[in-house]
């Protein structure tokens, strides 16, 4: 088994990647990071994805994986895009983030709430071999939150052919089709080059 280490915090993320990379990449063993955060100085989803990885892998000595991600409403030019963590202030609370943003929309109309998640995410080598890879998951923002899994921005996102939000997606539903997952397969095969 080789360890990587994903270098996040959130217990959610852990749960989910090991989901999606378990049966793409075989022979990994998926840990938590408990160092420090880096600041996430970056302007694009691809170098706060990169930032993480290599901070994790400077501190564990470890192969790490990281992501970015956030949601990008199309009539906000963008935003919240890399703030998307925190958007709604810096308490970094999903219920202010979630709040702020329908707020945001709520004079608009449906066709103007297109938006699109965007995950980019990185694999650094502790020798200094890195990769970054991006996946996109379109839809629409919805007027209220609804369904009780997933976080984040979930509850109040519904993904382009689905009648659910992505919370009210059961967890296999979602790993089948979300940002993370197009950006994780892109970045298994990545990982099965460097790992083996």
């Amino acid at each position: 088994m080789t360890r990587v280490v994903l270098a996040s915090h959130n217990a959610h993320k852990l749960e989910e990647l090991r989901r999606i990379l378990g049966p793409l990449v075989p022979g990994i063993e998926l840990v938590g990071y408990d160092g420090p955060e880096p600041v996430e100085s970056g302007v694009t989803f691809e170098a706060n994805a990169l930032i993480k990885a290599r901070a994790a892998a400077a501190h564990t000595g470890l192969p790490a994986i990281a992501d970015d991600s956030g949601i990008s409403v199309a009539v906000l030019g963008g935003c919240p895009g890399i703030f998307s963590a925190r958007w709604g202030g810096p308490a970094r609370s999903d219920t202010a983030n979630v709040e702020l943003l329908l707020w945001q929309l709520s004079d608009l109309g449906d066709e103007h709430r297109a938006a699109s998640f965007a995950c980019a995410a990185a694999l650094a080598m502790p020798g200094g071999d890195e990769v970054v890879v991006r996946g996109d998951w379109s839809g629409t923002v919805l007027r209220e939150p609804r369904g009780a899994d997933g976080f984040g921005y979930d509850p109040i996102f519904r993904p382009d052919g689905e009648e659910r939000s992505a919370a009210e997606l059961a967890p296999a539903e979602k790993d089948a089709q979300s940002h993370r997952r197009r950006a994780f397969t892109a970045l298994a095969d990545e990982m099965t080059r460097r790992l083996a």
